[in-house]
């Protein structure tokens, strides 16, 4: 992975990322310390390390054994409980991995995110003369999105192979001791995986909470990890300022918070990457959105979004930077025909590849935009497989830990997430 802040410098001086190496140092010292706010959530921070190869064998093995039962694994969760895992699952798929009729592992399908009737519906009945498992994934097991669909579907699989074919088609990922769920999955005799008590739901892809569907739908959980450990020594509290990209990062979007850039852009030009932006919006909207303070991360699929949130970004009120996701290297290749009308007037770009017209796309993107007023922090990887996402996840696990120091707050709590549940609670009781 390569990071440059080159094109904030228009806005912040070099000068003003140096002033906050102290500050930013101090934070990192306190993640690895467990001395700050939160410090019982910090697991993952040496968590890629401490995966051991015995853990990757037992989810592993029963990824495998869901594969042999059924062509389709509803995975139950959400937040942190599903996120991680669709970000990763989506960027490693074939962009129509859905319509793919030679598939070799179990198509991953989610659900319990929302409380859509029509959605649980129309999943139940595309479910229909399909063979079929289900993971479900609560610390709690109290949470009424996944709670309520996760009896649907346990009924659902119920009825199809009776409470002993359940049994082996149920997977549960929840507390080790406590909880509902915990209770559920014991009564039923389902197989179990541990959510750590110390690795919060946002920073949890790495636990079976993500390494379970992950490793279902086919890729190697192995390199995964292997990507995020590399990433966890490049970032370790020894490894100086000037040559840690995490630290690096947190400095630039804090300098520029400061100087009234409010909202960060999480810009790619690779759809395989639109959910792992979702999860990124979860890691820093949940972390730093507290007592009135943080950036508000946002995200956009480019080219796709420049035909319309892209006249805003551009001339819009400069209280913007963005963070491009670059991928350097393309898995296939695809050039552009030659015309002998050239009536669209595209003759100019035949016999190019799609990805060299679409890396000048980024480019002039990034050029318009930084002349614009708009700052601009660059992140790219050589190629989007299992390696490299393991090494983007932990770049911002860490790099959301440190800034959320920087701001003063707890990153590792979400109070106001409880402040809808009350009023639901209390509407629906009335």
């Amino acid at each position: 992975m390569k990071l440059s802040i080159e094109n904030i410098h228009k806005f912040v001086s070099k000068n003003e990322i140096s002033a906050l190496k102290p500050n930013v140092e101090k934070c990192l010292k306190m993640l690895h310390d467990k001395t700050g706010a939160g410090n019982d959530f910090l697991g993952w921070v040496n968590l890629p390390s401490q995966i051991s190869q015995s853990n990757i064998a037992d989810i592993q093995a029963a990824a495998d054994r869901m594969a042999e039962l059924a062509d389709f694994v509803v995975v139950i969760g959400i937040g942190g409980s599903y996120l991680g895992a669709k970000s990763v699952i989506d960027a490693l798929s074939h962009s129509f991995h859905n319509l793919c009729l030679d598939r070799k592992h179990p198509t991953v399908i989610f659900a319990g995110q929302n409380i859509s009737e029509d959605y649980t519906y129309e999943l139940l009945e595309t479910l229909k003369g399909r063979r079929i498992a289900a993971v479900v994934i609560s610390k709690s097991g109290t949470t009424i999105e996944p709670g309520i669909t996760f009896r649907l579907i346990k009924k659902y699989i119920e009825n199809i192979y009776g409470a002993d074919g359940a049994r082996e088609r149920i997977v549960a990922v929840t507390d080790k001791e406590r909880g509902a769920m915990n209770i559920i999955a014991r009564q039923n005799g389902y197989k179990m995986f541990v959510i750590p008590d110390d690795v919060g739901g946002r920073f949890s892809v790495l636990t079976p909470v993500g390494l379970l569907p992950v490793a279902i739908a086919g890729f190697d959980i192995k390199k995964l990890v292997e990507g995020a450990a590399d990433m966890e020594k490049a970032t370790d509290a020894t490894v100086a300022f000037e040559q840690n990209p995490a630290c690096i990062y947190a400095a630039a979007r804090n300098a520029l918070y400061n100087k009234g850039k409010y909202v960060e852009i999480l810009a790619n030009f690779n759809p395989k990457l639109h959910s792992f932006a979702e999860w990124w919006k979860q890691l820093y909207g949940e972390s730093e959105g507290k007592t009135g303070k943080g950036i508000f991360p946002a995200s956009v699929d480019f080219t796709t979004d420049l035909h319309s949130l892209g006249q805003y970004i551009q001339d819009g009120r400069r209280m913007l930077f963005e963070t491009v996701l670059n991928v350097e290297n393309s898995k296939h290749e695809l050039t552009v025909p030659f015309d002998e009308e050239n009536t669209d007037g595209l003759n100019f770009v035949a016999c190019k590849r799609m990805d060299q017209i679409n890396k000048c796309a980024e480019q002039g993107t990034i050029l318009a935009h930084v002349d614009g007023g708009v700052p601009n922090i660059h992140i790219s990887i050589p190629q989007i497989d299992e390696y490299n996402t393991g090494n983007l996840i932990y770049f911002f696990e860490k790099s959301c830990g440190i800034s959320g120091y920087m701001l003063g707050i707890n990153p590792f709590d979400q109070p106001g997430v409880e402040t809808y549940k009350k009023n639901m609670f209390r509407l629906l009781k009335q």
